[in-house]
């Protein structure tokens, strides 16, 4: 046993803290103080009998708008439309990290009340002012009280139960699926379609995409990452020995993301949030939500595809213009994620300018992991302890529960929904005794939700509309079909298969063409959903930590094979042999197939093809016709010398 699993024993689960962190204690000082200091010189002008201008701008600095109080008469009505305002900068703050929207509002406001000023304040302002800064501190101090007292309960709640779960999903995990008997299905088929088509497509387009906005959930960067991470789980889970179209599928996902449309967010980022006007590389500071997410994506394609063209220089490179251009690899992508981490105080770095979202950390640390599958780094060894341990002491609450965002500058929580449902896969693929931990809890608050529906069937009762954050639109999709793939990979068919019948029941089912899809979601929860159809116990795993066997990897492989008229249901091999199991997309009928990976010269024995036998070229390549008739097996084997 490590220290680190030590560390997550089941005797000290499950972990809350009562207390901050040092480095969010600290920055939380150095807000109240820099708060301090500007409530002292708003002061300043009233007890030195300065002129009303700058009493009024004084008054300011007490709160957005405050000055205006000052000002007195009709100019009041400018403090709550101030505060209206402020509350929208702090949205585009959150939104697109403009961390100067605050800021000029704030200090803009108290520059305007000031010169609107005549040659009085109102002496009823400052008071009315400073009322507001304590009704406001008061609420907040009763909130985070409320907050406190509730994550104690539920941490009380969570003792009864975690430790019996955790053993419930200890004996679930060790039942992984067998590699030699792994096939999709019609179901599956139909559901890996929705990402093939899409994937396939000509790299400047984009249909069936949701194109929204490029800075929060809805944005084009996850869409691409979570689609790719469907057709890795398809790759290494049934078809690890087939290249042809779900290669290209992939490759094509990768080559999007390198498109300015897809990142150009940061150049204003950049500018908005860090005042940076000249260095817009997407892969330097910050943006772990490009960074770690786009280097997870291609670290599982290359794991389970065998492919290492990322590996070159300049293969991943982001062009701005005809002149600047800013040149990555995988390894550079992954380098950049480990250079905030050498320097992130918190431990964790941040997505936008200030803010830290634990969750893009997760994807992070994933493709570390993935590096070190590939390469035979050691990241995951150098980089999780402490990892951990911050994000134990400076982002988990009274319950346990990972606090979802945090201002990097202020030190503050935001509250962000991300249960442990959400965190449990991710986590499972560099720390699985912490994920089946974070399993064992989401499981049983997962439990109540599950009920009878009108067809006898289980499915899952959410509260309220749901919000579907792939495009903003009210719905419960993207929720049940991140729960499908937490229970999926924890071998918790009972939620995966309630999950399953709510998609089915509520999302607007569609399987037109032999193309299943769920009209009622975006494209990011359709994206999930295939994930949890395509996924079983510990898919998600295997696929970042993992790959597919090395017999497999060196063994012959389906090249070429026309897309949607051949469906590839399997294609393994043990290294000598190549085992096919295929399904007509377009009807029954014959189809050429192109093989790769043979010995060069030797002769295969074949059964379900045209032929009994062939013979591979130089090249190790050959041609097989096979008639496709419902479900197909092919089967190439060597000769006996």
């Amino acid at each position: 046993m490590t220290a680190l699993e030590a560390h997550f024993s089941d005797a000290s689960f499950p972990r809350g803290s009562t207390r901050k962190g040092p480095v969010t204690a600290a920055r939380q000082r150095r807000t109240a103080i820099i708060y301090g200091v500007m409530c002292l010189i708003g002061a300043l002008p009233m007890l030195l009998g300065a002129s009303a201008p700058f009493q009024a701008a004084g008054v300011g600095l007490w709160i957005p708008g405050g000055g205006f109080l000052a000002d007195g008469g009709w100019a009041s009505l400018l403090f709550p439309l101030t505060l209206a305002v402020f509350v929208l900068s702090l949205v585009a703050w959150f939104w697109a990290g403009m961390v100067t929207a605050p800021v000029l509002v704030w200090l803009g406001s108290a520059a305007l009340a000031g010169a609107m000023a005549g040659g009085w304040i109102w002496t009823g302002g400052p008071w009315l002012a400073a009322a507001s800064v304590i009704a406001i501190g008061y609420g907040f101090q009763r909130r985070a009280q409320r907050l406190r007292r509730e994550g104690l309960a539920r941490a009380a709640a969570r003792q009864a139960y975690a430790v019996p779960s955790l053993a419930e999903v200890k004996a679930q995990v060790v039942d992984v699926p067998e590699p030699a008997s792994r096939e999709m299905g019609p179901e599956e088929l139909s559901a890996l379609r929705y990402l093939l088509d899409r994937a396939l497509q000509p790299v400047d387009q984009w249909g069936g995409f949701d194109i929204i906005d490029q800075f929060q959930p809805a944005a084009l960067r996850y869409q691409l990452n979570h689609m790719g991470f469907g057709l890795g789980i398809s790759q290494c889970a049934y078809t690890p020995n087939f290249h042809g179209y779900l290669g290209q599928a992939q490759r094509n996902l990768i080559e999007k993301y390198l498109q300015r449309r897809v990142w150009e967010y940061w150049v204003y980022e950049s500018c908005w949030g860090n005042l940076n006007f000249t260095n817009w590389d997407p892969a330097a500071r910050d943006n772990i939500m490009l960074s770690g997410w786009f280097g997870m994506h291609v670290g599982q394609y290359m794991l389970c595809s065998g492919d290492r063209r990322y590996l070159e220089p300049g293969s991943l490179t982001f062009h701005l213009n005809k002149k600047t251009a800013y040149v990555h690899d995988f390894n550079t992508i992954v380098g950049s994620v480990k250079a905030n981490y050498d320097t992130a105080e918190f431990g964790l770095f941040a997505c936008e300018p200030n803010w830290i979202y634990p969750i893009c950390n997760h994807y992070g640390m994933a493709a570390l992991t993935a590096q070190d599958a590939i390469c035979g780094t050691d990241n995951v060894r150098r980089y999780l302890p402490r990892w951990f341990e911050k994000l134990e002491t400076e982002f988990t609450d009274e319950s346990g529960s990972i606090i979802g965002l945090r201002s990097q500058h202020t030190g503050l929580p935001v509250p962000f929904p991300v249960s442990e449902a959400g965190y449990a896969p991710f986590e499972n693929i560099f720390a699985p005794e912490r994920a089946h931990q974070l399993w064992a809890i989401a499981r049983r608050e997962i439990a109540p939700a599950i009920t009878a529906g009108p067809d006898g069937r289980p499915r899952l009762a959410l509260p309220g509309a749901g919000l579907d954050t792939g495009n903003y639109k009210s719905g419960h999709t993207y929720s049940y079909a991140a729960i499908q793939v937490g229970a999926r990979e924890f071998g918790d068919e009972a939620i995966a298969e309630a999950a399953q019948n709510s998609l089915d029941a509520d999302c607007g089912r569609d399987c037109a063409d032999g193309v299943r899809r769920y009209v009622g979601g975006s494209n990011g929860a359709n994206a999930y959903a295939v994930m949890g159809q395509l996924m079983r116990t510990g898919d998600f795993r295997r696929s970042f930590a993992e790959g597919p066997s090395a017999a497999a990897l060196k063994g012959p492989v389906l090249e070429t094979a026309s897309y949607p008229e051949v469906l590839v249901a399997r294609a393994i091999s043990d290294g000598d042999d190549l085992e096919l199991v295929l399904y007509p997309g377009r009807g029954d009928g014959p189809q050429s197939l192109g093989l790769a990976r043979l010995r060069a010269g030797a002769p295969y024995r074949v059964s379900g093809a045209s032929v009994d036998a062939i013979t591979a070229g130089p090249d190790g390549t050959a041609e097989l016709s096979v008639t496709l008739q419902g479900r197909t097996p092919v089967r190439l084997a060597p000769l006996a010398n």
